[in-house]
């Protein structure tokens, strides 16, 4: 395998997310399936040469309480009431696919406004435009300006609610690369929205995760960066930047360069004559000290898995591929998942949380100390579910030590509670790894 190969991990995705209309240019909004929290002090990137360095803030998610998705016409007047003036809310267009409807209470009735799209920006009237549905309600909320009444009360979406990244925000916090400043060089990933590039930005080697097509992998891309943002750790893969590249309605993700590869292409590429026991060890240590500080962080992976976990040109394991990571204890709706990685109450139940990402450590165990193979092998994908949930766990891979072999039988403990901590795991590997020669 060559060296420079980056992992198509980087753009491998499990779960498909509906979309709120086309692509915009920066400045505009891009709709989220959830949230992530946690706010952290300006970053210091100092991966680049010392001229790249400067401060980066977190690009926070803003709310929109008010966007009730693909609810009908008769379903938005229903939960419009009592029907006060101003009170009001914003749905997805029925008769219009793509763009938005603005239902509004005005004497006892409710008035529905088209919210269009024209030249990559919305509006009502053709007059007044706005680059995203945040600012367009604020404005109405500022002065009716048209409307029959001034927006004074939104009705909050029940359940899980829709968040939207401004791309301003990440020129605000320090995040944007001028594409001038980045090149890019020959292919080294494949992924579902486009190739993984090695770039050379300022004299510096790059990975650079490329979104050629419409927004309907944006809302992804970008809530993947938006979070990236806020996590800076030795074993997580680092965000460098983004370019966006209004003409071709291109996205780029700057990250890090992972010159060795995925884990588990450098597992099995390498093999027994190569990965030594020390290596082994170590990589289980790094994953694990990312995996710690997600954990402290309150953040949970989702797709935790040998693939996703890059190795840098010093052998350091670094976890990577954000884009399913969302806040503790989410539940997905829908969606589709990696099972042989899935805990069972994820699977199930959709609950994620730190310790269905400790599962997943469990089998990540399992592919290092046997070098990469598929888990389960001897079982049908489709039989998997059925033996875990009878309380099947894999065997030991031949000539790994007892001792972690145990903590991938914890980490495969039907009820989540009872499974090991990244904290309390970390330290049974720290010992582990310094007796490791």
């Amino acid at each position: 395998m060559s060296q420079n190969l980056q992992n198509t991990a980087l753009t491998q995705r499990y779960q498909p997310v509906s979309i709120v209309g086309p692509f915009q240019d920066p400045g505009s909004c891009w709709f989220l399936p959830s949230k992530h929290s946690g706010a952290t002090p300006a970053i210091m990137d100092n991966k680049l040469s010392p001229t790249f360095a400067q401060k980066k803030a977190e690009v926070k998610l803003n709310a929109m309480p008010w966007f009730h998705g693909k609810i009908s016409r008769d379903r938005a007047e229903q939960l419009l009431s009592p029907k006060e003036d101003g009170l009001f809310l914003v749905r997805e267009s029925t008769n219009f696919p793509g763009d938005y409807t603005l239902c509004v209470c005005y004497q006892g009735k409710v008035e529905h406004y088209r919210v269009k799209y024209k030249d990559n920006q919305l509006t009502i009237d053709d007059e007044e435009f706005f680059e995203n549905l945040s600012q367009l309600v604020e404005h109405y909320e500022q002065d009716a300006d048209g409307l029959c009444t001034q927006l004074t009360k939104s009705l909050p979406k029940k359940g899980k609610q829709d968040f939207c990244v401004d791309t301003k925000a990440f020129v605000e916090a320090g995040w944007v690369i001028q594409e001038h400043e980045l090149e890019l060089r020959e292919s080294i990933g494949k992924g579902e929205f486009g190739d993984v590039m090695l770039g050379i930005l300022r004299g510096d080697k790059v990975a650079v995760k490329m979104l050629k097509d419409s927004s309907e992998a944006a809302q992804k891309f970008l809530a993947e960066a938006s979070l990236m943002t806020s996590l800076r750790h030795e074993n997580l893969v680092q965000l460098l930047g983004l370019v966006f590249n209004n003409k071709n309605k291109h996205i780029y993700l700057v990250t890090e360069y992972m010159s060795k590869g995925s884990l588990v292409d450098y597992l099995r590429s390498r093999g027994r004559l190569h990965v030594t026991k020390k290596d082994q060890i170590n990589f289980a240590f790094d994953t694990c000290s990312g995996m710690e500080y997600l954990e402290s962080r309150k953040v949970v992976h989702r797709d935790l898995a040998a693939r996703n976990v890059l190795i840098s040109e010093e052998g350091v394991a670094k976890v990577s591929d954000f884009g399913l990571a969302r806040e503790e204890n989410f539940t997905l709706e829908g969606g589709k998942l990696p099972i042989k990685w899935t805990a069972p109450e994820a699977l199930k139940q959709s609950k994620f949380s730190n310790k269905s990402d400790m599962w997943s450590f469990g089998i990540l165990l399992w592919e290092i100390y046997s070098f990469g193979r598929v888990p389960y092998p001897r079982i049908p994908l489709a039989d998997v579910v059925k033996h875990v949930e009878k309380g099947y766990k894999m065997e030991a891979p031949e000539g790994c030590p007892p001792e972690v072999y145990e903590i991938m039988r914890q980490a495969w403990d039907l009820q989540p509670d009872k499974r090991p901590t990244f904290r309390g795991v970390k330290e049974e590997l720290g010992q582990l790894k310094s007796k490791t020669v």
